[in-house]
């Protein structure tokens, strides 16, 4: 018995159209992720006005929505590292909310200070100076301090461990 749902056979003209169409509907649908394949994390930072020291050399990928400003910066484990009087440890993911001049909702980073490790929650740059908020108190430092990035282990001097000094504008204020 004949069946009536039977298909028609496509005419050679059809394959390539659809093809086509497939093919945007891929490229359409997908992340916008793929504009993050072609810079580095680096770059991104610098894209919103931050220097790349601000995260540690060996950062193997991100995630980035660029509508909302969330991303996600990922090291392979856990980086602690000396600069002058302050102990740094990134966790092996950042997570935050990047804006040109501002990352809020920060995560993942924190700084001994005296004998507590306080979360840098907020870094903004203002002028030629970044703020470090550990939320209810800050510190500001010149931007200058922050072209290269630091190496997990040793910080800026990985070669005699001294360590590089970094000069503060303004070492603590309240928020």
């Amino acid at each position: 018995m004949p069946s009536i749902f039977q298909p028609k056979p496509i005419s050679p003209m059809a394959i390539p159209i659809l093809s086509l169409v497939f093919f945007f509907l891929i490229s359409f649908s997908t992340p916008s992720a793929a504009d993050n394949d072609t810079l580095t994390v680096y770059e991104v930072l610098e894209e919103y006005d931050f220097p790349v020291g601000i995260l540690p050399k060996g950062v193997l990928g991100y995630e980035l929505d660029s509508s909302t400003g969330k991303f996600s910066a990922y090291l392979n484990g856990s980086c602690t590292f000396s600069i002058d009087s302050y102990e740094l440890k990134y966790q092996s993911t950042i997570t935050g909310v990047i804006a040109k001049d501002k990352i809020s909702s920060l995560s993942g980073i924190k700084v001994k200070v005296l004998f507590l490790w306080l979360s840098i929650v907020k870094v903004t740059r203002v002028d030629d100076e970044l703020e470090f908020s550990v939320g209810i108190a800050s510190a500001d430092f010149e931007v200058i301090n922050f072209e290269e990035s630091p190496t997990c282990g040793c910080g800026f001097d990985c070669v005699s461990l001294k360590g590089r000094k970094i000069k503060p504008s303004n070492l603590v204020s309240s928020s």
